[in-house]
């Protein structure tokens, strides 16, 4: 396969994100190159998500557009991977313009069966027949080797990298698709977790973000000892060169989470920011959803949050229109959403998903109109506590990791220098001008004006 192109789509969240460095590497390493554009590339692989139905329908129009291309390259071979895959599974094989099929736990896998195809030239398909089975201690095995031979900073933000924790999902939240694509909890040994971030700071990494569905109830038993997500991140404050260290995504549970908390409180590390989303303010839709706590109790953990770690940022998320969702209950959201006082909220209006309780148990009787008025709403009233938490840093001097250039890129006409974007250690984006030589490097940044979800800065020092 030496010399031929291959192009990579990905949809969806980090963790597909990191699925998709993770198959970059290994198709490199079998002598594949990269390529930016569809055009130039013999394999095309879409790494899919599942999570939304707008998520889904865009890989259909892109598998349309390569039903197009295929007229005048017959060649080119086509991929699905991830999660789209595995819920499809032969259905999505069917389709005119796919070659392979994989799922997550296959990806190791990945470059075999591109290689096979080439001989082959039959399709070719590799998911789990029982999903909701632990995985074998082979696939575990396999997984593990994959993530610990191929993990590399992220290649859209250089100095950056993902650090899965663990694999699946037991919560079975009704509206969720996850454990239907990713199969039960499964952590990774601690060990092998320390290493892989070792080798990364080796190579230049300063930030590390760990990844788990319900990343805080990381929980490995090893011989009298049991650890905790607090535990990996204690471990992981010791590697030098580690400057920052983040997870993601918390649920909102007891277990361990003062833990965690006094940890971000003590290490200089572990950066001040906790994605805990709430999906409601009422408890009656709560129920429904299955999640496993009142609106009460998610109050408080934010309240213990707060007072274990003064300055915390809290991100949330939340379903609107799920099914039942009366006006008395959205009123609960836009309440709770008032007192989380969030950095910000992801908002999202409900759509079913096959195979989840809710789709098969619950009808979606909310109206899209309803729905999108609700989803408006909440968003107005989140703009409004992210523009007034934004006001608290004009004029205060703030420490930012560079990401690379903003999407906007405008030029300051005095120093000639493009405008880049940034985070801080609590989450916030931060644009000003500077070189684009900072990229993957930590600087310092005066705040001169403030939008909900911007700071707007200009550049003081470079560390």
């Amino acid at each position: 396969m030496t010399q031929m192109k291959v192009h990579i789509k990905s949809f969806g969240c980090q963790m597909n994100r990191l699925d998709t460095a993770l198959v970059r590497s290994s198709l490199q390493q079998v002598g594949l190159c990269l390529t930016d554009s569809v055009k130039d590339a013999d394999i095309v692989l879409i790494n899919t998500c599942s999570v939304r139905e707008h998520a889904e329908q865009r890989v259909i129009s892109h598998l349309g557009h390569l039903k197009h291309i295929r007229k005048s390259r017959p060649d080119i071979v086509v991929g699905v991977i991830g999660c789209m895959a595995q819920r499809l599974g032969e259905k999505l094989l069917e389709h005119e313009a796919v070659d392979i099929v994989c799922g997550p736990t296959q990806i190791p896998q990945i470059a075999k069966l591109v290689a096979d195809i080439f001989v082959s030239r039959k399709k070719e398909i590799a998911v789990t027949e029982k999903i909701l089975k632990k995985t074998t201690q082979k696939q575990n095995l396999a997984l593990e080797e994959f993530e610990s031979v191929f993990s590399r900073e992220d290649e859209n933000i250089p100095g950056q990298a993902y650090v899965r924790v663990m694999r699946g999902c037991n919560n079975f939240c009704t509206y969720c698709i996850v454990p239907y694509v990713r199969g039960p909890e499964v952590c990774r040994p601690p060990g092998a977790i320390i290493e892989q971030i070792k080798r990364l700071a080796d190579n230049g990494i300063k930030q590390v973000t760990l990844l788990g569905q319900t990343v805080n109830s990381y929980e490995y038993k090893q011989g009298e000892k049991t650890w905790s997500l607090a535990d990996l991140l204690a471990a992981a404050s010791d590697i030098d060169g580690i400057e920052w260290l983040k997870f993601v995504t918390s649920y909102p549970s007891e277990e361990f989470f003062d833990d965690i908390m006094h940890i971000m409180a003590a290490s200089e590390k572990v950066c001040s920011y906790l994605h805990i989303p709430a999906q409601s303010g009422s408890d009656k839709i709560l129920r429904a959803m299955n999640r496993r706590y009142d609106s009460r109790q998610y109050l408080e953990l934010l309240e213990r949050a707060r007072e274990i770690v003064p300055g915390i940022a809290i991100a949330g998320d939340f379903i609107v229109g799920f099914p039942g969702e009366t006006e008395e209950d959205f009123r609960a959201t836009v309440e709770l959403t008032k007192k989380a006082e969030y950095r910000n909220a992801f908002i999202f209006k409900y759509s079913p998903r096959p195979d989840t309780s809710a789709d098969k148990k619950l009808p979606d009787t909310v109206p899209a109109e309803i729905k999108q008025k609700r989803n408006v709403e909440l968003l107005a009233v989140q703009e409004k506590i992210s523009e007034r938490l934004s006001r608290n840093f004009l004029g205060k001097q703030v420490k930012v990791m560079v990401e690379g250039l903003s999407k906007k890129s405008h030029i300051d006409s005095t120093g000639g220098n493009p405008q880049l974007v940034a985070r801080t250690a609590t989450d916030y984006i931060v644009v000003f001008n500077g070189p684009e030589s900072l990229a993957g490097h930590f600087v310092e940044v005066k705040i001169i004006n403030t939008s909900p979800l911007t700071l707007f800065g200009e550049l003081v020092h470079e560390y």
